[in-house]
């Protein structure tokens, strides 16, 4: 039987792993870092309490994973009026049944779930995207409203040429004023760098569909949707009103898929690190694999290797002749990621009937100069079965970085008295308040689009010529990807095994083509 062996056991190398069980003869053996699977999609649970990295919504225009999320947790019976709408017609094959006589249980589902995000900027909250309502109006006065349309109207008429930078791309959608009003400081806050240093690039991957003519349209129709209609076809992602969400987080899901693969003769190893590839004739014959706990390293051959490694790091492993090639790689930037998990007894923005006082949003974006605080999620909002008292209101305080600066560096008592302190600057809680906290720290987090980034296509080139190496998922293509992205990419390098196609052209074709599902009808 042949082998691939699978670096990383995320979204990525999960779904690559169940389906080379499902549609190919291949065993796979998933080597995984961390104590736990999922990658940034794992949740992680402090006294009860579970934390989301990042926010995960599941939702996708790909009804292939819509359907394959499904077919692992299916929605939870309290939904059943949302049911039907949630499976997707003409699906591409049948999934195995529940394995080992699993069966759907209460917990094993999925929640559907409404979405609001708004801004937090003034000290007050803006919808997210900016409706034009009699609130908004209020709260930035006619003569900045009007500044604000005016802008964008001299935008439409002399965009910029070329569109080089994420700053010409969100000047060209929105006006200058609104660019600089609700997206230059919290979009600098998250990479470190002006706007004008990131690649436009970025904005066409992640919001590329957006802009103030779609929001528009998109509440003029509000009256028109139905509540139910949960698969929102041909609803920017930015826009989208409802998603599915597993009912204790999304590393449930993954943990989910690695049971189902474990359970098909499949192996996943947490706590075992790829630290050498050899290879041959442009093909990686064999992996050694450290295990973390004894510090053994092992060798395990194999016919694939799928890789969610860090660009930079298999880039290494490889030794690629052209030192240039080499230079690009280890240079590409991340921004790097904190999660302050704060428990309080209650918010202060004071909400009707709600003795916790907490906003109905799922999270907000912290717009605020005078603190660093990116964003902050209420976890109350994402599922109530992530938060062990409910009647407290567990958060969790974003805050992008770099590995080994001054915010990574702090230890775990000083970042949380700091983060406290600066939701409490902007009025969100009392210090008194608060009840308990823990730090996460995400290395590499999020891949850049700045620096060596504008020469990654010689190293895709590179990666592209050793015939059975697959890069998948957000660090494997150095690609700021949804959970949805890197899952058809695993997708298409199954794909790629299944038919011994080595043109791997497929795999660099999710989240960048034009006719892309996010904004495909």
């Amino acid at each position: 039987m042949k082998t691939a062996v699978i670096a990383g056991a995320g979204p990525a190398g999960l779904t690559a792993a169940f389906e080379l069980l499902e549609r190919s003869g291949v065993r796979p053996i998933v080597f995984e870092a961390d104590q736990q699977v999922g990658g940034i999609s794992k949740t992680i649970v402090y006294r009860g309490n579970r934390m989301d990295l990042g926010g995960h919504r599941f939702f996708s225009k790909s009804e292939w994973v819509m359907n394959w999320w499904q077919a692992l947790l299916p929605v939870a019976t309290e939904s059943a009026g949302d049911r039907n709408l949630l499976r997707y017609q003409g699906q591409e094959r049948e999934f195995t049944a529940p394995l080992n006589g699993a069966r759907v249980t209460d917990d094993n589902v999925m929640l559907v779930r409404s979405r609001l995000s708004r801004i937090f900027y003034r000290r007050k909250f803006f919808d997210y995207p900016l409706k034009l309502s009699l609130e908004t109006l209020r709260k930035l006065g006619p003569g900045y409203t009007a500044a604000i349309g005016a802008s964008y109207v001299a935008a439409r008429l002399a965009p910029r040429h070329p569109e080089a930078s994420l700053e010409d791309f969100l000047h060209n959608r929105f006006g200058d004023r609104l660019y600089r009003t609700f997206f230059k400081d919290y979009t600098e806050k998250v990479w470190g760098v002006p706007c004008s240093e990131i690649s436009a690039e970025w904005g066409a991957q992640r919001i590329k569909g957006l802009s103030i003519t779609k929001a528009v349209k998109h509440a003029l129709a509000a009256p028109l949707r139905k509540s139910t209609d949960t698969r929102q076809k041909g609803t920017e992602t930015s826009l989208i009103e409802r998603f599915l969400y597993p009912k204790f987080g999304p590393g449930q899901m993954w943990e989910e898929a690695a049971r189902r693969v474990a359970a098909r003769n499949g192996e996943v190893h947490l706590r075992h690190r790829i630290v050498g590839l050899l290879g041959n004739a442009r093909r990686v014959e064999a992996v050694d694999v450290r295990d973390e706990t004894t510090g053994q390293v092992r060798r395990q051959a194999c016919d694939y290797f799928i890789s969610t490694l860090p660009v930079s790091e298999i880039t290494a492993m490889l030794k690629p002749e052209d030192a240039r090639v080499a230079q690009i790689a280890k240079a590409l930037p991340y921004r790097d990621f904190m999660t302050a998990g704060l428990l309080v007894k209650r918010m202060q923005p004071t909400h009707a009937g709600d003795p916790s006082r907490m906003p109905p949003d799922n999270w907000i974006y912290i717009q605020e100069p005078d603190v660093k605080l990116g964003r902050l999620q209420i976890f109350n909002n994402w599922s109530p079965h992530l938060v062990a008292d409910p009647s407290t209101v567990w958060l969790g305080l974003e805050y992008f970085c770099r590995e080994g600066d001054e915010l990574w560096s702090m230890a775990d008592a000083a970042f949380l008295d700091f983060a406290a302190q600066e939701l409490a600057k902007i009025g969100l809680i009392d210090l008194a308040d608060v009840l308990d906290g823990t730090v996460v720290r995400v290395p590499k987090a999020y891949p850049a689009y700045f620096g060596e980034y504008r020469d990654i296509g010689r190293v895709r080139s590179f990666l592209d010529e050793w015939h059975n190496v697959y890069p998948v998922g957000r660090n494997g293509m150095h690609r700021y990807n949804n959970q949805d992205h890197s899952m058809l990419a695993a997708k298409a390098a199954v794909d790629c095994i299944v038919a011994a196609d080595t043109n791997k052209a497929a795999l660099w074709a999710v989240n960048a083509e034009d006719e892309y599902h996010e904004t495909r009808k």
